[in-house]
C-alpha cells in the first residue's frame, strides 16, 4: 500500500461561523488529495482511457482544526474489487500528529469511451500497491 501525502496550512476561507474549518471544506480536500494522487500515479495513456466517479462517501469528524492549523492528509488505496476501489484519508494536526478526520469513499473506474464501469486493469492496481 502506497500512501501519498500533502500539508495545508487552514486560512480565513476554510472556516464556518464556529472558526473552524468547514465540514464541506473537509469533503473538498478528500476529493482533491485522491484526485492529485490518481495524477501522481497513472499514466497519460491510462489518464486518457479511464476515469473515476464517486459513488460514496463516509467522513467521520475527531477533532476541530482552526485557522493557522497546518494539517498533514494522507491517503491510500484500501481495497480494488471489480469495478471499484475503496480510498482512505486521513487528516492530521501536523504539529501534534491528533487525528482530525477519517474518510473513507468508494470510486467507481470508468472507461473514458463508453462512459461505462470497466473492471479495474491489474496496471491500475499495481499503481497504488
Amino acid at each position: 500500500m502506497q500512501t501519498y501525502e500533502k500539508h495545508i496550512v487552514v486560512s480565513q476561507d476554510d472556516l464556518d461561523n464556529l472558526n473552524h474549518v468547514n465540514n464541506v471544506r473537509y469533503v473538498q480536500w478528500v476529493q482533491d488529495i485522491a484526485e492529485e494522487h490518481w495524477k501522481s500515479k497513472a499514466t497519460d495513456d491510462i489518464k486518457n482511457t479511464y476515469f473515476w466517479v464517486l459513488l460514496k462517501h463516509h467522513i467521520e469528524y475527531k477533532s476541530e482544526a482552526i485557522l493557522g492549523d497546518v494539517l498533514k492528509l494522507v491517503t491510500y488505496v484500501k481495497k480494488s474489487t471489480g469495478v471499484t476501489s475503496i480510498r482512505m484519508v486521513e487528516i492530521y494536526d501536523h504539529n501534534t500528529n491528533k487525528l482530525l478526520v477519517t474518510s473513507e469513499t468508494t470510486w467507481c473506474f470508468m472507461n473514458a469511451e463508453s462512459k461505462r464501469p470497466a473492471r479495474i486493469t491489474q496496471e491500475t492496481v499495481d499503481l497504488f500497491n
